[in-house]
């Protein structure tokens, strides 16, 4: 049970790391898009190329007030959520397991 506790609190470290390293992109990307950066960029390009996937589908649904891109706020709070319900429902469900495999 031990075991089971210790992978389920690994899957919930390496998501919430993967979470945070999505977040990062996406903040890399909205300052990206203030300064104008040149699209032929090694970095500029890595950046939309791995946030436009899940930024596109929220794109399309969201309006745009005045040309404002929403997309990224939304996507934190879809980012937020996953967290708050995900990790840390895996890292309360581990530290329930070793709870029990400590009792006997």
């Amino acid at each position: 049970m031990v075991l089971l506790a210790n992978i389920l609190s690994g899957l919930a470290a390496a998501l919430d790391m993967l979470l945070t390293l999505l977040m990062v992109l996406v903040v890399g990307r909205v300052i990206i898009s203030w300064v104008n950066a040149d699209p032929g960029n090694p970095i500029v390009r890595m950046l939309v190329g791995f946030t436009e996937p899940f930024l596109q589908p929220l794109r399309r649904r969201l309006p745009s007030p005045g040309g404002l891109d929403l997309s990224p706020i939304l996507f934190f709070v879809v980012l937020a959520f996953i967290s708050y319900a995900l990790v840390q429902s895996l890292a309360d469900y581990a530290s329930l397991v070793r709870l029990e495999a400590l009792r006997g």
